[in-house]
């Protein structure tokens, strides 16, 4: 897989969406929470979640300090967080993992994940961009654990 060095590294989309994360903030009584740290870039991401009778995510917040990437992967992951499963959070992290690293020709099923293809070829922007994911896995365990 050759990186195409004329592809701009920022697109509009990607400057939008690290422009507009929702879900930001605290949750004042959160079932779980999980923090994730990339060890390559330094960036950190922070989920708390509520969860619903059937282990969905009911409620989320997030706190973000991460590159465009890593706030632009934040936002796709809080646009179509409500409502998910571990299991499909853990699905989407697989895909959006074998896509980055070639794996896979596609993002998988999460929306918006398309809009990262311009990092795709630089390996140092993944971990950035899988944290997101990682902490909602994460504090969706928290949660679950905490019920137990």
């Amino acid at each position: 897989m050759a990186a195409n060095v004329n592809q701009p590294l920022y697109t509009v989309e990607i400057l939008r969406l690290a422009a507009s994360i929702p879900h930001l903030g605290r949750l004042p009584a959160p079932h779980g929470k999980a923090d994730a740290r990339s060890a390559t870039c330094g960036s950190e991401v922070t989920v708390e979640v509520t969860l619903d009778s059937e282990g969905r995510v009911a409620e989320l917040r997030q706190e973000v300090q991460a590159c465009a990437f890593g706030q632009a992967s934040a936002a796709v992951m809080g646009l179509s967080a409500v409502g998910r499963t571990a299991a499909e959070v853990e699905q989407a992290l697989g895909e959006f993992a074998g896509w980055l690293d070639a794996k896979r020709d596609n993002p998988g099923a999460w929306p918006g994940l398309a809009a990262l293809a311009p990092a795709r070829f630089r390996r140092a922007r993944h971990g950035a961009m899988l944290l997101p994911f990682r902490a909602l896995l994460g504090a969706i365990e928290d949660a679950t654990g905490r019920q137990s």
